[in-house]
């Protein structure tokens, strides 16, 4: 008998692999965009999802069929506490990439971020650093995100990098040493309207078959013994198994990165301006208290989770457009 082809997975449904389990809960971000202004800015913020409600608005979209007509949308709630600046660091480029060349670290910072991240504080480092500036190509903040802020139970902060972009070199790292030691909110990021892209990582399924983890199709009725299984997982001769073989495994909590997802609401419980906790509050998360913002449609991850918020690295618009809300329902 011939060899029977093997259930093929669904097209684009390999776009990831190997699916493995992420080193780490906090996404990392790999590219920032360039920004054609002559002012420095931070390029992401951070928050932790908190869950999800409906936004009714008027579509702004030029050109399509529901254009000025209310539309009920998906949102995602994410409560966004300050982050602290706490360091700057100043990079070198060559052939083989960014190299750390400084750190310049704050003077007085919050007791958990010292405990979490300790290093020696020198007046001399920030002389130094002013000194090679020439030969600096890219700066970037060390900030840190509490979870406890929004409520949870985590005291240990996340420390990460924050590209600056704008203006020359020297421009970015006084925008930084101006913020050293301060809080950092949302509005001063991002507006309403903004595009974003969301970096977090996935909700965890475990181990999952072939048909859930890559899209395989089904095999037809009594053909072969299994149906959840693929019909062929290669020739006899060479015997071996080729990596684009779909196979079963873990799936989920995998690091991804959501393009172009857009701000709907930049706001802050105290402000009153929308009613956005049900009563009593989020399922696995509580109320959101303090700063917050709501993302059009869905984001990776699963409630509690950070998830890391940078400006879009794909088709900018010329102008941000404020949406406009007329109505948030709650779950």
């Amino acid at each position: 008998m011939g060899h029977r082809k093997h259930s093929q997975p669904r097209r684009g449904s390999l776009a990831y692999s190997p699916r493995g389990r992420a080193k780490s809960m906090e996404a990392r971000i790999r590219g920032w965009a360039e920004v054609d202004s002559d002012e420095p800015r931070l390029l992401a913020h951070a928050g932790f999802k908190a869950g999800c409600i409906q936004v009714v608005s008027i579509d702004d979209h030029e050109h399509t069929p529901n254009h000025g007509k209310q539309l009920v949308t998906l949102g995602t709630v994410i409560a966004t506490p300050p982050f602290v600046v706490i360091g700057i660091r100043g990079y070198t480029k060559d052939a083989n990439g960014r190299h750390a060349s400084f750190d310049v670290y704050a003077k007085d910072t919050p007791k958990n971020v010292e405990k979490a991240f300790k290093v020696k504080v020198n007046d001399s480092n920030m002389e130094e650093a002013e000194k090679v500036l020439g030969k600096i190509k890219d700066i970037f903040a060390i900030v840190a995100v509490t979870p406890k802020l929004v409520g949870l139970e985590q005291k240990k902060p996340y420390i990460f990098e924050i590209a600056v972009k704008g203006g020359d070199v020297k421009k970015q790292f006084e925008f930084v040493k101006d913020l050293l030691g301060k809080e950092v909110k949302i509005d001063q990021v991002f507006e309403s309207g903004s595009i974003v892209d969301a970096a977090a990582i996935t909700k965890g399924k475990g181990w999952q078959g072939v048909i859930y983890r890559w899209g395989a199709k089904r095999k037809q009725h009594k053909s072969r013994k299994t149906v959840r299984e693929l019909g062929s997982l290669g020739p006899i001769s060479p015997q071996n198994v080729m990596y684009t073989v779909p196979r079963a495994g873990q799936t989920g909590f995998h690091q991804r990165v959501e393009y172009d997802k857009r701000i709907m609401i930049v706001s802050n419980t105290e402000k009153n301006e929308f009613q956005i906790n049900p009563d009593g509050g989020y399922k696995h998360f509580g109320n959101v208290n303090g700063d917050f913002i709501v993302v059009k449609g869905s984001v990776p991850g699963t409630y509690r989770r950070l998830i890391k918020l940078r400006h879009q690295i794909r088709n900018e618009p010329k102008k941000i457009t404020k949406p406009n809300i007329l109505e948030v329902v709650l779950p």
